[in-house]
């Protein structure tokens, strides 16, 4: 078993819930985020109800990137390892190309794709170090195709981050390590990060039951996931191939 697992983007929403459900299957933790207050009552509830899993938080701006390394180290030496590591820290904000939003989506570009990046080279780091470990990149359904008005620097983020994943798969064929690479693919799982958004609502699945599928995923160490798999898979490779008009009316 990956025993010790370090999340970012810990504090709410999906990442929270992710170490909640690995707390129950026994896993130590490292748990990160800028609202630490948020992560040390996340560090009560879980402690409480699984008195033997050991939790450590830090906080962590991803922005900051001599942070994020200086973090994952910190947490490998305290947890004496780090056997999973989950980029999941990531920001939603922005607007339609052309409107005048250039600063949100600047933001969300730097946040889920720059800092996803120094996180995978700090995990990766270690993982090459020890010669194991699991690396897990959060990406979403979203970047199966590109996506219109506020979407669309986040798709395309999140699409950057996915081929980045498989770039790092491809520089471990042959090498003989006991690390593994995988993406997932979240459908519309309810989280504080869209909670506001209108048009999810008639696919949105509750948290506990989004990331039950990809605790599921990530446990089976799959290349990739789009979860929940129904009606995800099936709905991603339609919005990837389907012609312009009727994959709009999906989104």
């Amino acid at each position: 078993m990956r025993t010790n697992i370090l999340i970012t983007g810990a504090s709410s929403g999906l990442g929270a819930e992710m170490a909640r459900q690995f707390a129950a299957k026994g896993h130590s933790l490292a748990l990160t985020a800028r609202r630490l207050d948020r992560l040390e009552e996340l560090r009560a509830e879980i402690v409480a109800a699984h008195p033997d899993v050991e939790v450590v938080v830090r906080q962590l701006d991803v922005n900051d990137h001599d942070q994020v390394f200086a973090v994952v180290k910190e947490a490998a030496d305290e947890l004496g390892g780090l056997d999973r590591v989950i980029v999941n820290a990531g920001l939603g904000k922005g607007g339609r190309i052309g409107t005048g939003k250039f600063h949100a989506n600047k933001q969300t570009a730097e946040t889920n794709f720059i800092a996803a990046m120094a996180q995978c080279e700090a995990a990766m780091e270690h993982f090459y170090a020890k010669k194991s470990g699991h690396l897990v990149v959060i990406s979403s359904v979203s970047a199966m195709r590109g996506m219109p008005s506020s979407m669309a620097a986040y798709a395309a983020t999140k699409a950057g981050i996915a081929h980045l994943a498989e770039g790092i798969r491809m520089d471990l064929v042959g090498r003989g390590l006991d690390i593994l690479v995988t993406t997932i693919y979240p459908g519309y799982i309810a989280s504080e990060m869209n909670e506001k958004v209108e048009q999810e609502q008639k696919l949105m699945v509750d948290t506990a039951t989004g990331v039950r599928a990809m605790v599921k995923a990530i446990d089976k160490e799959v290349d990739n996931a789009a979860v929940p798999a129904w009606p995800w898979v099936p709905l991603g490779q339609v919005l990837k191939h389907a012609p312009r008009p009727v994959a709009r009316k999906l989104i």
